[in-house]
């Protein structure tokens, strides 16, 4: 049975947003899968481009080992469900989906929202291409 863009999506935000889980996120890419941030300055701790799942794998659990003494709301704050939204655009190409992504993070108090459109090209049920699009300085 196929997997449909909302189940790899919801996979995608709990290995990625939720836990932080580099092995399960790696595990949603194809083999030779690409995962890239188009924004992000070449020298940014958030990585501009990791291509094949042990990259993505060893270049996620890096950021998620420097992000966690790091400052700013994706580091310090806790993602608030239910608060935080998102809308899936499906298009022509049944392979291509489109998600725009508002996550809110309760951080000291306050809550903080980080706007992000990311776009997912697909092949045999896994992540083939992701191109994630946000602002660099709301991640550390």
């Amino acid at each position: 049975m196929p997997t449909t863009p909302q189940e790899i999506f919801g996979r995608y935000l709990h290995a990625g947003t939720l836990t932080r889980d580099a092995d399960a996120l790696a595990e949603l890419f194809t083999e030779d899968g690409v995962f890239e941030a188009p924004l992000v300055p070449a020298d940014h701790v958030f990585p501009r481009r990791l291509t094949g799942r042990e990259a993505i794998r060893s270049g996620m659990a890096a950021y998620y080992q420097r992000s966690a003494d790091a400052r700013g709301p994706a580091a310090e704050g806790t993602v608030n469900t239910a608060k935080s939204g998102y809308v899936l655009h499906h298009t022509a190409d049944p392979d291509v989906f489109i998600a725009e992504i508002d996550p809110v993070f309760d951080v000291a108090g306050e809550t903080v929202t980080m706007s992000l459109v990311q776009i997912f090209r697909l092949r045999d049920g896994k992540i083939a291409l992701l191109r994630d699009y946000f602002a660099p300085d709301t991640v550390a």
